[in-house]
């Protein structure tokens, strides 16, 4: 006691000040030993000038003035008070920490902790009083009277030498000293040993490698004191941790002799191997020790030794986390020196009984068991760590550790302790590799065996929590392996990408994945466990694209990204776009792709943008338009640079990549200012989500413009609501700004129709069907063709379809014209001549647009174009029923399914004809000829072949009878049908000829003699049935009026029972010229003068006739009339008549016939003199 108090150090007498204050204030009471009185005689150096102060004051007030000192005196005063009463409290609270509860207790040493930041000289210096004052105090109040020395040290900023040499002193020797406190008290010991190390760790250092290397195994604390040194973080600058680490390895090398003591070797290893009182957390100076073996192990030459040792560690239990990661971190630090020696020890260790068991027992049965069952987790930390510090002697060791570590994967029982050390193993081996040179040109053979453990592992992770770091651990590892040699193949990179999005993507929402763990004891921060995993995610796709930067890569990527970013589930989608966001940003700031590719499939990409522009998710919304806009720069930037490429010289590109600057770097991306080119791109970040998609398009080539369309195809298949709504303005959209330039358009419309059968929204299905109505415009053939393969049997999706087609005028015409096209390929039914698909095909085809072209008949879309096309439609109806009734002509015999095609088909196609040609009549107006068949039950003359040119004659020469205006147009599209190659079209055109030769109309579209020269053809025709009816033609009273006039006059004479018939009939027969003419006149007024007048009327209204043949004679008549009866006449001619009477002989004058021009001429001349008398 004595000597510690002469050694005590004072900047003041605390003693002496606490006595006189405790003297002048009777409300501080103190017990003062002997001991505390005494020790204020105690001096030591530093106090010197101090005591000579307090000595001998009055010589330095006797210098001052008498108002100088009475001013001093005062403030002396008030400062020893107030450093007295400091003293006081702080021991007062010193001694009162013994009593103390634990809330009590904090509070003290929180208000000791700020008055030692005001005067940490004075606290210092209490309580080393009080430990020299009171030696008898228990173990549990010295207990916290080192946790409060600890916290005061450590507040204060600086420590001087005395109180470093003092406190350092009294912690050596509490630290080691045995209470009934064990060892927390040797550690609050320790730890103001460890405190004293903030200000001056060296000298601490020195004290510990004394104790360390005495020879006898050193006591707990001090191993607990250098296991904090050694992973405190806090008390060492980067330059002091590297000094320290190289005084360790020296005490290491210093204590490598021990090896050989016997009784120390077995101490060390029972030390490591005593169970601490929580195995969940390693102690510190067990931590230590286990480093400290290892370095030790590093630093022994003799090989034999070192395996001894590590045989003899491995043979230990290895049942407690925290001691297998011990245990891997000794054999890794021993590696370092004698890789061979641990490999060997390792080996030797996994082929050992126990281990072998662990591998095919599941169970344990005893404790026993339970210190062998985690061994091959062990050997994994071990691997690794001896991979983590061989550092560059580790690429030829890399494929045997990874095949040993990729075993003890497979055949180890599986549970959460060996994934998770399998995990840290991996990492810290691809860690090593990733620091090795060398390592990018080293070919490893063992990394899709790694690959595949990794994709196992994160299979076998439970999809509905988050509640490790595993995922994103294997993800980390993943992306170091893509930056190994080989490359890995397609297909496993395959497999990695989807089990990572499905281990990511298809996560329960975080409130769910939160729920999960509320029970926990230390529940995980979801939220950035989650966020973490997302960016391991993203940075595995980066390296990817980074180690092959290629337009093909990326499409591999984006190619597995799809199927999320179309999923059903919004937290899913909204998860995809976000990497797929934050893969576009990466690219669009590094510029990793080589300009010189073009991209593939990115018009897929840009569909899928596109719709998630919609998306009801706020979040999904924002990703989308984003990832939109940078993919956007990204093709600008490309479409740029491939520009600068072709045009830059060789020599340029050579210098510009000799300056070593990227064109793109995500280093420079915030410091360098954008140019002007720049700033005007990012306007496309300003722009909603349908006006970026347009900009996006507009880059695009045709090719990609083909996949967009095809993305929002597949879309309107979708249950979402939103997704359909959204592919079909994406189709509309494309449609109408691109739809004259694409490609593939029969194959679009056919996925098209099989969508829109589950469209139920009823906005997107009249998007649809505007697209097609669009699309129409320029592709009109081609759709007409497609749908006329899906319209057998038709049904109401595709009749809107059709629809769709007409709903633009010119576009409705030209789809029946189209119709009417594939109407006339009439080929014979499958079977009939030819085998092959083709003509099968075709006969389909002609079927349906004769079924399209009944059912577009009662469409408002087509009223106006089937009215217009009514002559063709009216020529083609009739024509397939003719060649319809033909396909049920016996014939050779039929296969039965051929036979059966025909029997079904033919008959239903005729019906349908007939009842087209009935709509057709119906819906445009012709009722009249549509009732004189349907009156007279003549429509079913068109069902069989030997009565339908019965039933065209009648429906003709209905259509004459009323006088039906389509007659003439009707004759115009029939002629070239006369014509044609096909002789069922010329059949039905020389029946409708025949009855309108009976027309009036006929003439003005066909001439007399031109209807003469095409009846004469059709004497030459090679079907029977047409000569036949040319013949008959022929015989009509169009061309043998005279003939039919003189039989008709016979017959009346007899009828009316005139004389001289006989002479009548001769006459008629073989007379001709004025002289027969004359007669017949004579007959007819003679016998039947009542009807004068009724007959010179008749005459004159003949003379307007447009026939000049009828006009000729009505004249002549007149002529002959005027002749014996002019008075007559001439009371009955107008003024008009008489004009046109005489144009009529002016132009009689020129007839071919003699007699009628010298007739004409004499009737002039009379009808002047005669017109030329008064009227009586």
């Amino acid at each position: 006691m004595d000597r510690q108090c002469s050694e005590r150090p004072h900047s003041r007498t605390p003693t002496g000040r606490m006595s006189s204050a405790v003297s002048q204030n009777s409300r501080i009471s103190l017990p003062v030993s002997t001991s505390t009185k005494d020790s204020s005689c105690m001096k030591v150096p530093q106090d010197s000038a101090h005591r000579d102060r307090c000595s001998h004051p009055t010589t330095i007030i006797l210098h001052k003035s008498q108002s100088s000192q009475a001013t001093l005196m005062p403030q002396e005063h008030r400062m020893f008070m107030t450093e007295a009463y400091s003293a006081a409290t702080c021991f007062k609270m010193l001694q009162d920490m013994n009593s103390a509860d634990p809330f009590h207790l904090k509070y003290i040493i929180k208000k000791i902790k700020n008055m030692a930041h005001g005067s940490p000289k004075l606290v210092m210096e209490t309580i080393h009083d009080y430990f020299i004052d009171n030696p008898e105090i228990s173990s549990r109040h010295k207990f916290r009277l080192f946790q409060t020395l600890e916290t005061v040290i450590r507040a204060s900023d600086i420590l001087e030498e005395t109180w470093e040499k003092t406190f350092t002193r009294l912690a050596l020797e509490n630290m080691t000293k045995a209470t009934e406190l064990e060892d927390i008290y040797q550690d609050a010991a320790s730890n103001v040993l460890v405190a004293i190390c903030r200000h001056s760790w060296r000298a601490v250092a020195q004290h510990l490698e004394t104790e360390l290397l005495t020879g006898v195994f050193p006591h707990r604390s001090l191993l607990y004191v250098m296991g904090i040194l050694s992973s405190s973080e806090e008390l060492f600058s980067q330059e002091d941790k590297a000094c320290w680490e190289e005084q360790l390895i020296q005490m290491a090398i210093k204590s490598v002799p021990f090896l050989s003591t016997d009784v120390w070797s077995k101490e060390l290893l029972w030390t490591l191997t005593t169970p601490s009182w929580t195995q969940q957390e390693q102690s510190p100076e067990k931590a230590f020790l286990f480093t400290y073996y290892g370095l030790i192990l590093q630093a022994e030459k003799n090989g034999a030794t070192v395996r001894r040792h590590l045989q003899a560690l491995l043979e230990t239990s290895h049942q407690w986390p925290k001691q297998r990661e011990g245990m891997a971190l000794t054999l890794g630090l021993a590696a370092t020196r004698h890789l061979d020696d641990v490999w060997a020890v390792l080996d030797q260790f996994g082929r050992s009984r126990p281990v072998r068991w662990s591998l095919h027992s599941s169970s344990p049965k005893n404790s026993e068991d339970l210190h062998w069952k985690w061994a091959s987790s062990t050997i994994l930390l071990a691997y690794g760590q001896v991979a983590a510090k061989a550092r560059a002697h580790i690429l030829p060791w890399v494929d045997n550790i990874v095949s040993r570590m990729v075993f003890y994967f497979h055949y180890s029982s599986w549970d959460e302790t060996l994934k998770q050390s399998f995990l840290t193993a991996t990492l810290m081996l691809m860690g090593a590799v990733s620091r090795s040179e060398g390592a990018h040109s080293y070919e490893f053979s063992q990394t899709s065996e790694l690959l595949q453990c990794l994709m196992v592992l994160m299979e076998k992770e439970p999809q509905d929590t988050l509640c490790t770091r595993s995922r994103q651990q294997a993800m980390h590892i993943a992306s170091s392996l893509c930056k190994l040699r080989p490359p890995i193949d397609l297909e496993r990179k395959s497999q990695l990408l989807s089990t990572c999005f499905r281990s990511v993507f298809a996560l329960p929402l975080l409130d769910a994945l939160e729920k999960h763990t509320c029970l926990f004891l230390e529940p995980p921060n979801i939220q950035s466990l989650y966020s973490r995993t997302t960016e391991a995610l993203d940075l595995m796709l980066q390296s990817l694209i980074m180690q092959n930067p290629t337009a093909e890569e990326l499409h591999f990527l984006l190619s597995h990204l799809y199927l999320w970013l179309a999923s059903e589930k919004a937290q899913e989608r909204q998860r995809a776009v976000h990497s797929c966001m934050i893969l576009l940003k990466f690219l669009n700031h590094n510029g990793y792709l080589d300009p010189k590719e073009n991209f593939k499939r990115i018009g897929q990409l840009v569909g899928i943008l596109g719709m998630l522009c919609q998306d009801p998710d706020r979040a999904t919304q924002h990703c989308s338009l984003e990832g939109a806009s940078h993919l956007y720069q990204l093709l600008m930037r490309h479409k740029i640079e491939a520009l600068q490429a072709e045009s830059q010289a060789p020599k340029e590109l050579s210098q510009a990549h000799s300056d070593g600057a990227p064109l793109w770097n995500s280093r420079d991306q915030k410091a360098t200012p954008l140019g002007p080119q720049e700033m005007a791109k990012n306007h496309i970040f300003q722009l909603c989500g349908s006006q970026v998609i347009k900009e996006i398009m507009q880059q695009l080539t045709l090719a990609e413009l083909n996949d967009v369309i095809w993305t929002a195809i597949d879309g309107l298949g979708s249950t979402n609501p939103f997704r359909v709504q959204a592919a079909s303005e994406m189709l509309l959209t494309a449609i109408q700004e691109h739809g004259a330039k694409l490609e593939m358009v029969s194959s679009m419309a056919q996925a098209i129709r099989l969508r829109l059968c589950s469209v139920r929204i009823p906005q997107a299905k009249e998007k649809t069907l505007h697209a097609i109505t669009l699309l129409a415009r320029s592709h009109t053939r081609e759709l007409v063709a497609t749908f006329l393969d899906i319209s057998i049997p038709l049904d109401s999706h595709t009749f809107q379809l059709w629809r769709a087609l007409g709903a633009e005028q010119p576009t409705s015409h030209l789809v029946l014209t189209t119709l009417l096209a594939w109407l006339q390929e009439r080929p014979l039914p499958t079977g009939a001549s030819d085998s092959s698909p083709c003509p099968k095909k075709t006969y389909l085809r002609s079927l349906a647009a004769m079924n399209m072209l009944h059912e577009l008949q009662f469409a408002r879309e087509f009223k106006q174009a089937v009215q217009e096309a009514y002559p063709k439609l009216f020529l083609a109806l009739l024509t397939q029923m003719h060649y319809v009734l033909e396909l049920n002509l016996p014939g050779e015999a039929q296969p039965k399914p051929q036979a059966q095609e025909a029997a079904v088909s033919s008959p239903q196609s005729c019906s349908t004809s007939l009842e087209a040609l009935k709509s057709l009549l119906s819906t445009t107006g012709h009722w009249h000829d549509f009732a004189h068949l349907e009156l007279q039950g003549s429509w079913e003359l068109f069902t069989s072949i030997h009565t339908y040119p019965k039933g065209v004659g009648l429906l003709a020469r209905a259509m004459v009878q009323n006088h039906c205006k389509q007659i003439t147009a009707v004759l115009r599209q029939l002629l070239p049908s006369l014509q044609s190659p096909e002789e069922c079209e010329r059949k039905v055109a020389i029946l409708i000829l025949t009855e309108f030769l009976y027309s009036p109309a006929l003439l003005e579209v066909l001439p007399k003699q031109a209807a003469l020269t095409v009846l004469a053809q059709g004497l030459r025709d090679p079907s029977p049935e047409v000569r036949v009816l040319s013949l008959q033609g022929l015989s009509n009273i169009l061309f043998h009026a005279d003939k039919q006039a003189k039989f008709a006059f016979y017959r009346c004479a007899v009828l009316l029972r005139w004389r001289l018939l006989h002479t009548l009939f001769c006459t008629l027969a073989w007379e001709r010229g004025l002289s027969a003419r004359h007669f017949l006149w004579t007959c007819l007024m003679t016998r039947s003068q009542e009807e004068f007048n009724i007959h010179l009327s008749q005459a004159l209204s003949y003379l307007h006739s447009h026939s000049c043949h009828i006009k000729t004679w009505a004249a002549l008549f007149i002529g002959y009339t005027i002749c014996y009866h002019p008075q007559a006449v001439l009371q009955m001619l107008n003024a008009v008549d008489t004009n046109l009477l005489f144009r009529t002989f002016e132009h009689l004058k020129s007839d071919p016939e003699p007699s009628i021009r010298e007739f004409a001429t004499s009737q002039l001349s009379f009808l002047h003199k005669v017109s030329a008398r008064p009227k009586q």
